[in-house]
C-alpha cells in the first residue's frame, strides 16, 4: 500500500511511476503529478493541497502527453516563476559542466585546419597598352573544416533563445509539430549550451531562464515546451523584446549566441503606418533597440514564417536588420527540418568577427565598388582601401565577394600589382585572434593577349549577384501589382544567363539558379499566387543569396511520396493507417512528410547542417515518433 508521501494529494494515485509522468516538487517539499498541479493552479489554487503553504514559484501552463526524460532518468519537473523577475540575470553559469555529464554529451564535430582564402581575377592578363575599368576580382574564403569522424571534442558553446508564437492560429497540429521540433532541438544541444524559451501570443512569457542543457536542464526545457497551449493574438514585438532581454541581461556569456523566432501570423498589436508598411522600413519598430542599434556584436535573429498568413515582410526585415536569415516553411510539418538545419550551423560556429581588408598595391589602381550582399562593406580613401565585415562562419562555410578595380595602362611588360588582401578572425572555441597574412593580387601585362579566357569563378559570382538583383527587382514589381513585369524580369535574366560562359561550360550553380528563378516566376504568375506563397518564397531566396547561407524554402511538391510515407520503410509499406496514437485521423502523408530543402539551399548547406538535417528526417521514420504524431 502506498504511503501518503508516495501519493499525489490531488488525484490520490501513486507518484512512483517509474518516470512515466513528470513530477512537481513544491518549495514545501510535497510532490505532485505535474499534470495534476498545473490543472489545480489553473483554477486559482495557489497553495499546497497538503500543508496549505502559499507558493511563490508555480508551474506554468497545462502539459499534454508528458515527454519522458531524454536520458532515461527521472528528474523533477521545473519551477516556473509565478511572476517574472525584473532583471533576467538568473542565467546558469557557463563554467565547464561536471565530468559525469560529459558521458551523455551529444556527438560534436571538431574543427581542423585554418581559414582558406583564394583570389581570382576576371582575366589572367591585360595587354599593357590597355586600361580597364570595373575589372572584376573575387575573394573566396572557406572556414576551417570538420574532421572525418565525429567525436566528443570541444566546440564553441551556444546561448540560444527561442521565441515561439502560441497565438490562437497555432492550435491543433501546428502546435504539436512545433513541440516535436523543439523537442528535437533540445535533445541535440550539449550540456555546455544554454537555452531559454519565450512564448508569445497577446503577451510574452519567459518559460525557462537561460538554462544549461544538462540532464536536468533538458528535462526542464522539455516540460516547458510540453506545457505550451495556443490562444490569443500575435504580439511579435513583445516576444522579441523579451527574447533580447534574456541575452542583454545575462550574467554570463557563451561565445555563440542567437535568437530563433517562429510565427505563423501577423503582429496584431503594433501599429504600422499604411504608407510605409510595404517598404519594410516601418518594421523596424518590431525590433528592440539593442538589436537595431547594437553597442557590440549584433545578435542574429533567424526567423521562420510558415503558412500563407504569416507576415513575410516583417520576418525578412527582422532577420535582415539583425544579421540573421529568413526561412519560409510552406508546410508546418517541416518545422523540425528547418530548425535542424539552422541549429546544425549554430552548433558548428568556428570563426567570429571575420574581417577582410583591401588595400591598393599600385597608386594607379583604385577600388570602384564591392558587391557584398547583406554584409557591411565600404570603400575609403578615394578607392585606395576597402573592407568587408563577414562576422560568424560555420564549419566548412564558404563566402565569395566580388569587387571591381580599375586597371591602368602599363609602360612595360611584366606584372601589375593590383590589390593586397588580408583577413583576420577570432577562433570561436579558443577566442584566439587569427590573421591569415597578406596576399597580393596581380595580373600579367604582355604586349598582346591571345585566347584570354574569363575566369569561371568570377563569372559564376557575377551570375549569382545578377540573379539576386533580379529577384529583388521582380519582387519590387510584384509588390506594385505588376505581375507581368515581375515574370518578365526573371525570364529576361534566364535568357541572358544562358549566354554566360558559366552556363556554356555547364556550371551546376547556373542550373540551380535557373530552377529557382523558374519556381519564383511560377509563384509570381498572379496576385493570388504571390500573396499565398510567392512573396515569402522570394524573400527566403533573397535572404539566402544575400548572406550566402542556407535557408528553408519547403515545397510539398518536392516530396517523393513513395519514399516519404511517414512510418514506412519503403514503397511496399506505404499503406499507413493514417491514425495517430489516440485514434485521431492524421493529415495526408504529403503534408506530414518533411521535404528536402530546395536545390538552391544546397548551395550553401554545410556538412554540419546536412548531418543535423539527416538526423531530423530519419527521426520521422522511428516508431516512437509515429506514436507521437499529432
Amino acid at each position: 500500500m502506498e504511503t501518503q508521501e508516495n501519493t499525489c494529494a490531488i488525484c490520490l494515485n501513486s507518484t512512483n511511476t517509474g518516470g512515466r509522468q513528470a513530477l512537481f516538487t513544491a518549495e514545501c517539499s510535497h510532490t505532485f503529478h505535474f499534470q495534476c498541479i498545473t490543472s489545480n493552479v489553473a483554477h486559482g489554487n495557489l497553495v499546497c493541497p497538503l500543508c496549505k503553504a502559499q507558493w511563490k514559484e508555480l508551474p506554468f501552463g497545462t502539459p499534454h502527453n508528458p515527454i519522458p526524460s531524454p536520458r532515461g532518468t527521472q528528474i523533477r519537473a521545473p519551477f516556473f516563476p509565478g511572476h517574472e523577475p525584473q532583471v533576467f540575470n538568473d542565467d546558469d553559469p557557463v563554467d565547464s559542466p561536471p565530468q559525469a555529464q560529459l558521458v551523455d554529451m551529444p556527438q560534436q564535430i571538431p574543427t581542423t585546419g585554418t581559414m582558406e582564402l583564394k583570389t581570382f581575377t576576371e582575366y589572367p592578363a591585360v595587354a599593357k597598352s590597355l586600361s580597364k575599368d570595373d575589372f572584376g576580382i573575387v575573394i573566396h574564403l572557406k572556414a576551417p573544416g570538420t574532421a572525418s569522424e565525429i567525436t566528443d571534442s570541444a566546440r564553441a558553446p551556444l546561448d540560444l533563445v527561442t521565441v515561439l508564437d502560441v497565438s490562437g492560429s497555432m492550435a491543433g497540429a501546428k502546435l504539436n509539430l512545433l513541440k516535436q521540433a523543439m523537442n528535437f532541438v533540445i535533445q541535440n544541444l550539449g550540456p555546455a549550451d544554454r537555452l531559454s524559451i519565450i512564448s508569445f501570443s497577446s503577451r510574452a512569457r519567459r518559460l525557462i531562464r537561460l538554462t544549461r542543457m544538462s540532464n536536468e536542464g533538458m528535462q526542464q526545457a522539455l516540460d516547458a515546451v510540453n506545457s505550451l497551449t495556443a490562444g490569443g493574438g500575435t504580439n511579435i514585438a513583445e516576444g522579441l523584446k523579451k527574447g533580447a532581454k534574456v541575452l542583454e541581461e545575462r550574467q554570463y556569456k557563451n561565445p555563440v549566441n542567437s535568437i530563433i523566432l517562429l510565427s505563423d501570423g501577423q503582429d496584431t498589436y503594433t501599429v504600422f503606418s499604411h504608407s510605409s508598411q510595404g517598404s519594410g522600413s516601418n518594421y523596424d519598430c518590431l525590433l528592440p533597440p539593442s538589436i537595431l542599434h547594437p553597442s557590440g556584436r549584433p545578435i542574429p535573429i533567424h526567423t521562420f514564417g510558415f503558412g500563407s498568413d504569416h507576415d513575410s515582410l516583417a520576418m525578412h526585415r527582422i532577420a535582415e536588420a539583425s544579421g540573421g536569415t529568413f526561412s519560409f516553411i510552406e508546410d508546418a510539418s517541416c518545422i523540425q527540418d528547418a530548425f535542424a538545419q539552422c541549429i546544425g550551423g549554430l552548433l558548428s560556429v568556428v570563426a567570429q568577427e571575420t574581417h577582410i581588408t583591401l588595400e591598393s598595391a599600385n597608386r594607379g589602381v583604385k577600388i570602384s565598388g564591392i558587391k557584398s550582399g547583406s554584409y557591411e562593406s565600404c570603400v575609403e580613401n578615394g578607392g585606395l582601401n576597402g573592407s568587408i565585415d563577414v562576422g560568424d562562419l560555420y564549419a566548412d562555410e564558404q563566402r565569395s565577394f566580388l569587387f571591381y578595380v580599375n586597371v591602368p595602362r602599363s609602360g612595360m611588360e611584366g606584372t601589375t600589382k593590383l590589390i593586397k588582401v588580408n583577413m583576420t578572425y577570432r577562433d570561436a572555441a579558443t577566442a584566439s585572434a587569427m590573421e591569415l597574412g597578406e596576399q597580393e593580387v596581380s595580373i600579367e601585362r604582355p604586349e598582346t593577349v591571345e585566347n584570354n579566357q574569363i575566369c569561371i569563378e568570377v563569372e559564376r559570382e557575377k551570375v549569382r549577384i545578377q540573379a539576386t538583383e533580379n529577384m529583388v527587382a521582380a519582387r519590387a514589381a510584384a509588390e506594385r501589382g505588376e505581375m507581368r513585369d515581375a515574370v518578365e524580369i526573371l525570364e529576361s535574366w534566364q535568357r541572358t544567363m544562358e549566354t554566360s560562359e558559366a552556363a556554356r561550360v555547364g556550371d551546376p550553380s547556373c542550373g540551380m539558379l535557373q530552377q529557382e528563378i523558374k519556381e519564383m516566376g511560377r509563384r509570381m504568375s498572379s496576385r493570388e499566387c504571390y500573396a499565398k506563397s510567392g512573396r515569402a518564397y522570394a524573400l527566403a531566396g533573397i535572404s539566402a543569396h544575400s548572406r550566402q547561407r542556407a535557408t528553408t524554402r519547403s515545397s510539398i511538391s518536392s516530396v517523393e511520396p513513395d519514399l516519404r510515407v511517414l512510418g514506412s520503410s519503403g514503397p511496399s509499406d506505404s499503406h499507413s493507417s493514417g491514425y495517430g496514437a489516440e485514434g485521431k485521423e492524421l493529415p495526408s502523408f504529403r503534408s506530414l512528410a518533411p521535404s528536402a530543402p530546395s536545390a538552391p539551399s544546397l548551395n550553401y548547406q554545410t556538412p554540419a547542417m546536412r548531418i543535423m538535417l539527416q538526423k531530423s528526417q530519419s527521426s520521422w521514420l522511428e516508431p516512437s515518433r509515429r506514436d507521437k504524431l499529432p
